[in-house]
């Protein structure tokens, strides 16, 4: 396929990088002036810290709803890359629709929500009695956009999965483009303050979703219909299973705000600084902070195909060289910044206006002390977004959620008592160096396991075969399916396929076979994210193809890898399942692995789970359901009776 993605393990790494890289880099960018220029000219009316406070204290709200519309958009856009994949244009269009419909519902539901708790809310997030006029003003307005705010982010990101990051960035870039020119002719010429920036954000935001629609009437790879809009549970399951790691993310982004926030308005209160200076300048460097994380991001994305596909095919030398280069991007973004923040400070804090002293002195102090180890910041969320592109989601959660949660939530709860407003800032820096600590444990752990690829090639080929049935066989663990489907080859003289199909697949695409082979395999406790990883989706787009090639040869035996449902359309293909008593398959786990007849039946549990995931998320029916099946039959007739009794249903169905 050289849409089979070798070129990602044969171009020169700076190149891939560059290409990749500067797009996403650029679209992050452009998405951070939403959150900042209304700061920014509000900073410079009269409205000043508290104008920026009362901002600061909807920021976190607002990122609460954009976690839902990121998770059902993401999770939509990862749907749509594996219907991608395995040419499926029958669920793709529904898991669009799907989540369009509940981003629209969660928004009307977040919007009746976000009325009736509205100063409920805004004194959580750190409201004082100064701001709260300011806050609500510009809340309100705020919040009666976010339907259109959240369903513009839902669709931008299946736009860029659609194969239009382009496109995707045009709808981003005119909102802020919009929002920019807007700001000043409110907040100044028309003298609305905060509701004016308000007012601009939303009518940014509309802008956004207009350009989206447009694309929406006709997309590249999909169509919207009526049909598309009907509820359709099992695809919106994996929807939902797919985005869940987009909106942890997001979550934890919340908690850190919230937190943070109420102890800057309690120990803010307490200092000579009170309580809306520590909130509105946080408010700023969490902002200024989100550039430098972006740019982060849009490095470290643009190198998950690279990852992912080398990865997969146990290229760990190329794996290594662009981790390198990934490292030395993010260290030199880091410390440039890092320079900035601490030699210069008044720079940036003057972008966003107010002259107060107080302000000020806070303000160099923030950026010195809470922005102190942002280079170490840059590498944990490059490394976590690194064990995501690889397919170990459990290290991106534990490399991501150690500082923020692990360490930064409890050290800013506990520094304050002691050291007053200066602990909120500290507990930035101190979990900062906690969790490189993690960091750099848990990449010394993965780069230290890593096995490189057999030289050794399989000597494998597609078999020549007559027309006739193609029999597909999928099994529950322990059932002797494999061998009940050997059998039935054997008996009806026809090729049979099993772990022939995962050495042809590696050999078609270059991947590692003994990746692709253990897919299922994994006793991840996030099994779910795996399979939606990088170098999962390669593995399965490989396989599949090979099982379309093994087809088109003719009559054979497949086992496994959900071949029932890859070959869905092709009018020769018998659909059996094989099932046994558990007792039966606990047995036949015994004497074949010699274990315990707890281990046995673990291990019956853990790979019927695996099984019914990876079949569930590529083909959104679900496993050992009889409905999908042509033959249901189980095994605890032996082996040998139960291959003859398939082979006597074959012949009459299908003589040979």
């Amino acid at each position: 396929m050289e849409k089979n993605n070798k070129f990602l393990g044969e171009e020169k790494i700076t190149k891939l990088l560059f290409k990749f890289s500067i797009p996403c880099i650029l679209s992050l960018l452009i998405s951070s002036l939403y959150n900042i220029v209304d700061q920014i000219f509000i900073g410079h009316s009269s409205l000043g810290y508290l104008g920026n406070a009362a901002t600061g204290v909807v920021y976190p709200i607002t990122i609460i709803a954009v976690a839902f519309a990121w998770c059902f958009g993401d999770g939509a856009a990862a749907y749509l890359s594996l219907c991608q994949g395995r040419g499926d244009t029958k669920n793709a269009h529904q898991a669009i629709g799907n989540s369009l419909i509940i981003t629209f519902v969660t928004s009307i539901l977040f919007l009746i929500l976000g009325f009736i708790f509205k100063d409920k809310l805004l004194y959580l997030f750190g409201a004082s009695s100064k701001s709260i006029k300011l806050a609500r003003d510009y809340y309100t307005i705020i919040l009666s956009g976010i339907p259109i705010y959240m369903l513009g982010n839902s669709m931008n990101g299946i736009m860029r999965a659609d194969g239009s990051p382009k496109f995707s960035m045009l709808a981003t870039t005119i909102g802020a483009i919009t929002n920019i020119i807007l700001d000043p002719i409110f907040i100044f010429g028309f003298n609305w303050g905060i509701k004016g920036a308000a007012y601009a954000t939303v009518i940014g935001q509309i802008a956004t979703l207009i350009i989206s629609v447009i694309y929406y009437l006709k997309p590249q790879t999909f169509k919207l219909i009526k049909a598309s809009f009907k509820i359709n549970f099992s695809i919106f399951k994996n929807v939902i299973k797919l985005g869940i790691s987009t909106f942890i993310t997001q979550i934890s982004i919340v908690i850190i705000s919230l937190v943070c926030n109420i102890m800057l308005a309690k120990y803010g209160a307490q200092s000579k600084y009170g309580a809306d200076i520590p909130i509105a300048v946080i408010g700023i460097a969490m902002k200024v902070f989100s550039i430098v994380i972006n740019i982060i991001v849009g490095i470290i994305l643009g190198a998950q195909p690279i990852f992912g596909y080398n990865y997969g095919a146990r290229n760990i030398a190329r794996v290594k060289e662009t981790f390198k280069k990934v490292v030395i991007a993010s260290l030199i973004v880091g410390v440039f910044f890092t320079a900035i923040f601490e030699l210069c400070p008044r720079l940036i804090i003057s972008i966003f206006g107010t002259n107060d002293s107080l302000y000020l002195e806070f303000a160099v102090l923030t950026f010195r002390l809470f922005l102190m180890l942002v280079t170490f910041t840059c590498l944990i969320k490059m490394s976590s977004i690194f064990f995501q592109a690889v397919g170990n989601p459990v290290k991106s959660a534990i490399a991501s959620l150690a500082r923020d949660i692990l360490f930064f939530v409890p050290l800013v709860l506990i520094l304050p008592k002691y050291i007053g407003i200066k602990g909120v800032l500290l507990a930035s820096p101190i979990a900062d160096f906690l969790g490189i600590i993690v960091t750099i444990i848990l990449i010394y752990n993965f780069f230290a396991k890593l096995t490189v690829k057999t030289i050794a090639q399989d000597n494998v080929y597609l078999k020549n075969s007559h027309p006739g049935v193609i029999v597909t066989i999928a099994r529950e663990h322990g059932s002797q399916g494999k061998a009940i489907g050997e059998l039935v080859a054997q008996k009806l003289n026809i090729p049979y396929y099993y772990k022939e199909m995962t050495a042809l697949a590696a050999k078609e695409s270059g991947l590692d076979k003994e990746f692709i082979s253990n897919l299922n395999h994994s006793q991840d406790i996030m099994h779910d994210l795996y399979l939606t990883t990088s170098p999962v989706k390669y593995a399965i787009e490989a396989q599949e193809k090979v099982l379309k090639k093994i087809a088109e040869k003719g009559s054979c035996v497949i086992v496994g890898r959900a071949a029932d449902y890859v070959l869905r359309d092709n009018p020769n293909v018998i659909k059996i399942f094989i099932y046994a008593p558990k007792e039966y398959r606990i047995k036949n786990i015994m004497e074949m692995y010699h274990d315990t007849k707890e281990k046995a039946q673990k291990n019956i549990e853990i790979s019927d789970k695996n099984r019914a995931t990876y079949y569930e998320l590529i083909s959104t029916q679900k496993w050992a359901n009889p409905e999908n099946y042509d033959l249901c039959i189980t095994s605890k007739l032996g082996k040998e009776k139960t291959a003859e009794i398939i082979c006597d249903y074959l012949k009459k169905i299908n003589p040979m």
